[in-house]
C-alpha cells in the first residue's frame, strides 16, 4: 500500500502530459483562447512535476515518506492543479489563489520528505526542482490576478 500513491502519481503525471499534447492539438482549430497556457500547465505542472514526485517516492526515497504523508502530498497536488485551472478558466482569481495554497503544502511535502536519499545528485536536481516549483507559484498567483485586472 505504500507504493501507491508513488504509482499514481506516475500514472497520472503520464496522463497529464498526454492530455496537455491533445490540449495543445486542439487549442487553434476550436480557437481556445487559454488552451496554449492550458495546455503547456497540464505539461509541465501536473504532468512532469507529478511525474517526478511519483518516480522519486518509488525509486529514490523508498519507504522513507510515510504513506499518510505521500497520500497528503497527492491529493493537494491534484486538488491544487484542478483549483488553478478551474479558477484561472473561469476568472475567478480567489480559486487560484486557493488551489496555489494547495499546491504550497504539496510542495512542502516534498520538500521535507526529500532529505538525501538514492543517488546524491538525483536528490539534489529533484530538490532544485522542488524550489523552483515552490518559488513558481506566487509567480503564477501574480499573474492571475493581473490577467483578472487586465
Amino acid at each position: 500500500m505504500t507504493e501507491y500513491p508513488g504509482r499514481i502519481f506516475v500514472v497520472a503525471g503520464s496522463c497529464c502530459v498526454v492530455l496537455g499534447g491533445l490540449v495543445a492539438a486542439v487549442t487553434e482549430p476550436l480557437e481556445l483562447v487559454k488552451g496554449s497556457w492550458l495546455a503547456a500547465y497540464l505539461v509541465l505542472v501536473c504532468g512532469a512535476a507529478q511525474y517526478a514526485f511519483g518516480t522519486v517516492q518509488l525509486r529514490l526515497a523508498g519507504p522513507s515518506i510515510p504513506p499518510a504523508r505521500a497520500w497528503a502530498q497527492l491529493t493537494c497536488w491534484n486538488l491544487g492543479n484542478a483549483a488553478v485551472i478551474w479558477g484561472t478558466l473561469t476568472g475567478v482569481p480567489v480559486i487560484v489563489d486557493a488551489g496555489g495554497a494547495l499546491l504550497v503544502i504539496g510542495l512542502g511535502i516534498a520538500l521535507l520528505a526529500s532529505r538525501p536519499a538514492g543517488p546524491r545528485l538525483a536528490g539534489r536536481v529533484y530538490r532544485c526542482v522542488l524550489v523552483v516549483l515552490l518559488l513558481s507559484v506566487p509567480i503564477g498567483l501574480a499573474l492571475a490576478h493581473l490577467r483578472h485586472t487586465a
